[in-house]
């Protein structure tokens, strides 16, 4: 399985922010999924590098925004007014041939970091 490498989590208060970073080349669509303790992964966010479309989560839309540098190879995960309900591992997934439009099924990303952890404190 291929590894992607992520960053940039940590501590956070409620209200701040974070940006997360996975540097994946050669695939298609890139997300980033979150796993909450005593919770199931949770697909959050994706885009596809073949017209720019996203998809976001109805818990994050106008809060998070994803975004991908081709000349770095990176997509990024820019985190903001962050809440409580947003602590969890993060992980970036990504598929050559996925086009995400929805509802993200992790089965159907076959590359994955191995998560970083975000704490957003009250």
């Amino acid at each position: 399985q291929v590894q992607l490498a992520e960053s940039g989590g940590g501590l956070v208060q409620n209200g701040g922010s974070l940006r997360l970073s996975c540097a994946a080349s050669d695939f298609h669509a890139v997300g980033w999924f979150r796993q909450a303790p005593g919770k199931e992964r949770e697909g959050v966010s994706c885009i596809n590098s073949s017209d720019g479309s996203t998809y976001y989560a109805d818990s994050v839309k106008g809060r998070f925004t994803i975004s991908r540098d081709n000349a770095k190879n990176t997509v990024y995960l820019q985190m903001n007014s962050l809440k409580p309900e947003d602590t969890a591992v993060y992980y970036c997934a990504a598929s050559v041939d996925y086009y995400c439009s929805g509802y993200m099924d992790p089965q159907d990303l076959e590359a994955w970091g191995q998560g970083t952890l975000v704490t957003v404190s009250s």
